[in-house]
């Protein structure tokens, strides 16, 4: 390998693709904290390993280092970026949907009150910067600026009761499938062949 090839930059695909800002959207950059601030509201979070430029109307992430590492971090600080640009301005949403009989979900505040087959309720208080809305009472909508913070709360509300592989009960994603088994009875009226 010559020493012209071992100097080069390296540079992430994800990374050097630039983050268009919508109008209405404006980003600070103060050392390693960014904030970008835009129609539902503000985020502000600390980068490490990346640097970042402002052109006209867009954003260009340069790693800081030529390393493995360095490439990791310009992909994921673009993408991070690009995340909080699309949360002030169009926010994010996850759906769940509560199956089994007498399950249930009620809003009391800022906390649900769920009704899923233990012998007591459970109360799940969300986040601050978590919205709930709840059209019935088996279908919970939340909405929220920070991607992160929505997923991470869609996860932690689906473990109160995780979809059993049997009959399906219990909290999963409006998009999720989940693979169910046959059960002992299945195979008892089999014919061999």
């Amino acid at each position: 390998m010559s020493s012209e090839s071992q100097t080069k930059f390296v540079v992430s695909r994800v990374g050097k693709a630039p983050v268009v800002l919508p109008p209405k959207v404006t980003v600070t950059v103060v050392g390693e904290l960014v904030t970008v601030k835009g129609p539902l509201g503000s985020l502000a979070r600390t980068f490490k390993g990346v640097t970042f430029e402002q052109q006209s109307g867009q954003i260009i992430v340069h790693p800081v280092e030529n390393t493995r590492t360095g490439k990791a971090l310009h992909g994921l600080g673009r993408n991070l970026l690009r995340n909080m640009v699309q949360g002030v301005t169009l926010g994010y949403k996850k759906e769940l949907d509560i199956l089994g009989v007498g399950f249930k979900a009620e809003l009391i505040g800022q906390a649900l009150k769920l009704s899923v087959g233990y012998s007591h309720p459970v109360n799940f208080v969300l986040p601050k910067g978590v919205e709930c809305k709840i059209e019935k009472q088996t279908h919970v909508e939340l909405t929220s600026t920070d991607k992160e913070l929505l997923g991470q709360t869609a996860a932690n509300l689906r473990d109160v009761r995780t979809p059993e592989p049997y009959k399906g009960k219990g909290i999963r994603y409006s998009d999720e499938k989940v693979r169910q088994k046959a059960g002992k009875s299945g195979g008892k009226g089999a014919k061999k062949k």
